[in-house]
């Protein structure tokens, strides 16, 4: 049976209705965040320790140069390169006759100035050996299952090493951005549960060796890192005026702020960091920049991942880049200028990351594709391999 959108029509209705009555009280707050955020009174330096003392139940950005800053765009270059990555993957399906899953990773490069070029690649990779579908601990013990969140992080990690194997290829001398779509942290690996054995396969042995060789390509060239948030919904920056109104000098929000007791700093609930700098900055420009409070950011070492906020015509977005590029005056510079520029020949969003989407899309017809495929070899090898039989009703039309 079908969605009866009857029933849901006055639903929609209610729903439009308690938008309308809470903006007024969104608007509120939103102007009570940027009035503490552009308060000449505030001492950034007693900010920072207090940031830093806080114990919070939300996460706060660090603070580097304040908060209200704002950088206008520098020009691009007159020649530099744009490379790009994005993956898409087939899930493990336990209901199928075999496990294995697939990652396609689509990657871009786009040269601009006197020798124009460009390349669109796409690379498919089936994993279905035993080393490939599990993370083992060494010496033995409980492995850990390659699907689900894991094999988006996985997924991550491969984006990220295609991303630095096409930048290898850049010669010396040569002005680049390397850009990867969403986040450069792996944030799944603070939020699960996983051992550490896990983290160590996809963070210190997958993600920060592909960071490492894009850092050292600066030797003889100028090579820039950064990842794209469109329609960030953070509020990491919208944290540090929660501590900043908090009357406690260490705030403590267990301590201080137990259920049920009133925050001062839930006047400031609801706003998001996009919020505040759509109302701060001018098209083109960046926010100051701030440190992601992600605890597994701590492990990151030399690449401990930094952000602004740059305006592009009507939106915000989040760029995130390694400290080596935060760190390096002209890396930021060209960071900045070629995600604007990109952004301006994308219609908004940057052209080599549309493009390296297109690369690695995987749609639902290309699944149900990818399975005929490997059922049709296993019977045409007489291999045998029994499904679930609710795979079985699924793709069988009963009425």
């Amino acid at each position: 049976m079908s969605l009866d959108l009857t029933k849901v029509a006055a639903q929609v209705g209610a729903m439009i209705a308690g938008l309308k009555d809470r903006r007024a009280e969104r608007e509120k707050r939103l102007r009570f965040a940027l009035d503490t955020m552009t308060d000449p009174a505030i001492d950034l330096e007693a900010l920072k320790k207090k940031v830093a003392a806080a114990r919070t139940t939300w996460l706060v950005a660090g603070l580097v140069e304040g908060l209200d800053r704002r950088y206008p765009a520098p020009a691009p270059p007159a020649g530099f390169t744009v490379i790009a990555s994005d993956g898409s993957h087939i899930e493990v399906d336990r209901h199928r006759a075999v496990r294995c899953y697939l990652i396609n990773t689509g990657t871009v490069l786009i040269a601009y100035g006197p020798r124009p070029e460009a390349r669109l690649t796409s690379d498919p990779r089936l994993y279905s050996e035993d080393k490939d579908l599990v993370i083992s601990p060494p010496g033995g013990g409980r492995e850990q299952m390659v699907e689900g969140a894991l094999l988006g992080i996985k997924r991550s990690v491969e984006e990220c090493r295609a991303l630095a194997e096409l930048a290898a290829e850049l010669p010396a001398g040569s002005r680049a951005l390397a850009l990867l779509d969403g986040t450069l942290i792996l944030w799944g690996l603070s939020t699960e549960a996983y051992p550490e054995f896990v983290t160590g396969a996809l963070l210190t042995d997958g993600l920060l060796p592909c960071l490492d060789a894009m850092q050292k390509l600066n030797a003889d060239r100028k090579l820039a890192l950064a990842s794209y948030i469109s329609l960030p919904r953070s509020t990491d920056v919208v944290n540090v005026l929660r501590v900043a109104i908090c009357p406690s000098d260490v705030p403590d929000c267990d301590r201080d702020c137990p259920p049920g007791r009133e925050r001062r700093c839930e006047g400031v609930a609801g706003v998001r960091d996009r919020d505040l700098f759509a109302s701060l900055l001018e098209n083109g420009e960046r926010s100051a920049l701030f440190v992601s409070p992600s605890k597994i950011v701590g492990r990151y070492g030399p690449h401990r991942v930094y952000f602004f906020y740059l305006r592009v015509d009507g939106e915000i977005a989040r760029i995130e880049v390694p400290q080596w590029v935060a760190e390096d005056a002209g890396l930021l510079d060209l960071t900045h200028a070629l995600v604007l520029d990109q952004c301006r020949r994308g219609h908004g969003y940057p052209v080599a990351l549309a493009e390296a989407h297109e690369q690695a899309v995987v749609t639902g017809a290309d699944r149900e594709t990818f399975w005929e495929l490997v059922e049709a070899s296993l019977a045409a090898d007489k291999i045998p391999g029994t499904g679930s039989a609710k795979s079985f009703s699924k793709r069988t039309r009963w009425v």
